[in-house]
């Protein structure tokens, strides 16, 4: 699993729920995505350790 995989997903969701700075759903969506992108070098740390402790296991993509 790459941490750009699931941040593209992240930015799919937030698309598609529609930018509307008064719906919480968008702005944690919004916010989350951002901070992550950020982030992206302990991020993708955090996404290679769970990926270690099998939390992808049952993804097939």
């Amino acid at each position: 699993m790459k941490a750009e995989n699931l941040l593209a997903e992240l930015n799919r969701l937030r698309k598609d729920i529609g930018e509307d700075k008064s719906d919480i759903e968008w702005l944690a969506v919004h916010h989350a995505f951002c901070f992550l992108s950020y982030k992206m070098g302990e991020f993708q740390k955090y996404v290679e350790e769970q990926e270690k402790a099998g939390a992808f296991a049952e993804y097939e993509g």
